[in-house]
């Protein structure tokens, strides 16, 4: 057996990284087998240190719609620091004001705005916001899905069918997704399904909620949609007992649409969070909604008003990112080929999946999509839980990246589609799926 220096080197690094960062990876969810180390990302490919190239479907947990390294985003942000823009920490500036003029202008919920460096910071003032406007301390979550790290809502993202139970009308048990959340926390937090308006009801009638904080598609299980009238009917819920509404799309935002999800299904949710997709990779996140909510950050009572602070808040580099971004979204041939590749990519799928006669269901919205090895299309955990296959997806994954196609080898995880991504990168992927159906 041949070691090659290249393989040598990936090793060391493997250990330095085990050595000196806790858990061997920054952001454990990275911590995956193949452990591949990556060195570099252009357009729809990344490559790793032995310079073998993937065609990613991954995209980092999928900001990057644009591809990895568009050069109209590096040129703007390159363009920032030659004209030396700093981090200033007083005041506001150009780049902040464009940017929420276009956020706002493309999100017609949001009335105000505010700019913080990740999601899940966005997600935690969400809930402390609702909290504020409402006067209230519990919140509903939904199971299955992700909302950030923070105590509130790190909960089990696919906890199983036993810590789960079964599908009940009411409430689910919180299972941590970390040690040293008060349970007192905990005690606040309420699970209900997705789709399921009716255990929403019971839990708003039940207890005093400040605000049901969802995805609209649930995309951290793979993408499960809402069914026609759901959102809108969780929303008139929400106002029917006086709780706030919030819409997560961190991953539904501008890559479903320059409106998000809710332009899609023609709704408008209380308060609404942004982040990935919107800066193309850089660290971004947006929080936003009803003048009367957001006016709590700027509160003329201090008792009333709400903290919203970071250093980093609305750094120049992933601004001039972030406005980059928007404006290429803003042509409207940019979705439409998107779609086209997506469109292709999906029917090729499903047509291959037949002729093996392996039972499945693909589900997407949009650029985003998931392989579900069961026959029917789930509409919330439950039916991931009950009929997905998990070893053959995880088996179906791990050859597909041998092959050269990447997607994180964690089951129900979202595939990307990118602007990127060829008419070529898809027929190889067809052709790599075919040869991986022969085998699975």
């Amino acid at each position: 057996m041949n070691i090659t220096g290249t393989e040598i080197e990936t090793d060391h690094l493997k250990k330095e990284a085990a050595q000196f960062i806790a858990g061997g990876v920054v952001s454990l969810n990275r911590k995956v087998e193949p452990h591949i180390i990556f060195r570099r990302g252009k357009g729809s490919k990344i490559y790793d240190e032995s310079g073998n190239e993937y065609i990613d479907y991954h995209a980092a947990f999928a900001p990057h719609l644009l591809g990895h390294n568009n050069e109209q985003i590096n040129e703007a942000v390159i363009d920032v620091i030659n004209d030396n823009w700093s981090l200033f920490g007083t005041g506001t500036n150009e780049l902040e004001v464009e940017l929420s003029k276009l956020v706002c202008n493309s999100i017609s919920s949001l009335e105000l705005m505010q700019v913080t460096n990740t999601g899940s910071e966005a997600t935690a003032h969400a809930i402390r916001l609702s909290r504020a406007f409402t006067g209230r301390e519990d919140i509903i979550l939904v199971l299955g899905g992700y909302n950030g790290w923070h105590n509130e809502v790190a909960r089990a993202v696919m906890p199983s069918l036993k810590q789960a139970g079964d599908r009940i009308t009411g409430e689910y048990p919180f299972i941590p997704l970390s040690a040293g959340i008060p349970e007192q926390t905990k005690a606040r937090v309420h699970l209900i399904n997705f789709n399921d308006l009716e255990s929403a009801e019971k839990i708003l009638q039940k207890y005093p909620v400040a605000c049901v904080l969802t995805e609209p598609v649930l995309q951290n299980v793979g993408v499960v949609l809402p069914q026609p009238g759901y959102l809108q009917q969780l929303i008139n819920l929400c106002e029917k007992y006086g709780a706030v509404c919030i819409f997560d799309e961190v991953k539904t935002g501008f890559r479903t649409a320059l409106g998000g999800y809710q332009s899609v299904a023609n709704v408008k949710p209380h308060l609404s969070v942004f982040g990935k997709a919107i800066a193309n990779g850089f660290p971004l996140g947006v929080i936003g909604g009803k003048k009367e909510i957001m006016q709590l950050f700027d509160h003329p009572d201090p008792a009333r008003r709400v903290l919203i602070a970071g250093t980093y808040n609305a750094h120049p580099v992933n601004v001039a990112a972030a406005i980059a971004t928007i404006k290429i979204l803003q042509n409207d041939a940019v979705y439409k080929s998107i779609w086209q590749k997506s469109e292709s990519l999906y029917n090729g799928l499903k047509d291959l999946f037949a002729e093996k006669g392996i039972a499945n269901f693909i589900n997407y919205n949009q650029s985003a999509f998931c392989v579900y090895f069961c026959e029917q299309q789930p509409q919330d955990l439950h039916d991931i839980l009950y009929h997905h296959n998990f070893e053959l997806d995880k088996k179906y994954r791990l050859e597909l990246i041998k092959r050269g196609v990447y997607h994180i080898p964690l089951a129900c995880k979202q595939g990307s589609v990118s602007y990127a991504h060829s008419e070529e990168d898809i027929h190889k992927t067809l052709q790599v799926t075919r040869e991986v159906l022969k085998i699975i």
